[in-house]
């Protein structure tokens, strides 16, 4: 039987065409968006999610770093803000209502990575994911604090996790664990897995992206072999969504098929 909704998208023609033509012209009105990322050691992920948010069509985006990392980015990221770190470097417990400011400034919030793993930064993570409730989405090394059982991924609503194969395994095991998630199993199965789940996530597997919703719907899309799809397409794919937030899917699928073009 075929399944009516698993939607798959060719990579010359968008699924859904009318929503490129709906985006806001005015970047005035094209959404404001939350970076926050990095640590003393590494700040590549927030700064690269920050520009891929320019090339989606932000119309503002503002980045949040530990303060750890002020003498060294401060002069060519002059867009960054900073806010309290640990002596290792990692963003501080202290630093959430720094998180809840800006958050409320923005339209969404991407935790784009480089976060490093901290247990006071686990803390400050799970701390804002559940306090705030505007959309958030989770990507690059920040997916690692929300793997465990009780995952706010599946418990938090205005959620959506940019993973790759490998840590869905590990979402999978601590939550889903039946039926279980293997590299081997074909894109039907994987399908019909995520359905169920209902979740917003996008995903890789068998060289295409995999866009699940809460609603139940997927979409698959013919992947590239960029190495930064797990930083780039979050910033697409939380640009998009903030964008047309009534239509997740729609706008997922569609953030897929900017990035690849």
């Amino acid at each position: 039987m075929e399944n009516i909704n698993w939607f798959k998208q060719a990579p010359d023609k968008p699924l859904f065409e009318d929503i490129l033509w709906s985006r806001p012209e005015n970047r005035m009105h094209a959404g404001k968006l939350l970076v926050i990322g990095g640590n003393k050691h590494l700040v590549a992920a927030p700064g690269i999610a920050y520009s891929a948010s320019g090339k989606a069509g932000i119309g503002t985006a503002r980045a949040l770093l530990p303060d750890s990392t002020k003498r060294m980015i401060g002069k060519v990221f002059p867009e960054a803000e900073f806010a309290p770190s640990t002596p290792s470097g990692s963003f501080a417990r202290e630093a959430l209502d720094h998180f809840l400011d800006l958050a409320n400034w923005a339209d969404g919030v991407l935790l784009a990575g480089d976060f490093g793993r901290n247990s006071e930064t686990a803390i400050l993570l799970e701390s804002f994911a559940q306090k705030y409730s505007g959309q958030l989405t989770v990507a690059g090394d920040a997916v690692d604090y929300f793997l465990s059982k009780k995952s706010l991924l599946f418990e938090r609503e205005n959620t959506l996790a940019v993973i790759n194969f490998g840590k869905l395994q590990k979402l999978a095991q601590n939550n889903r664990p039946q039926p279980p998630i293997k590299y081997e199993m074909n894109m039907h199965q994987l399908v019909e897995i995520l359905q169920e789940w209902k979740i917003n996530l996008i995903t890789n597997h068998a060289d295409m992206f995999v866009a699940a919703t809460a609603d139940g719907k997927v979409s698959t899309s013919k992947m590239s072999q960029d190495l930064n799809w797990q930083v780039e397409l979050p910033a697409y794919a939380a640009t998009w969504w903030l964008q047309q937030s009534a239509k997740t899917f729609e706008a997922l699928t569609t953030a897929i098929y900017c990035y690849e073009t």
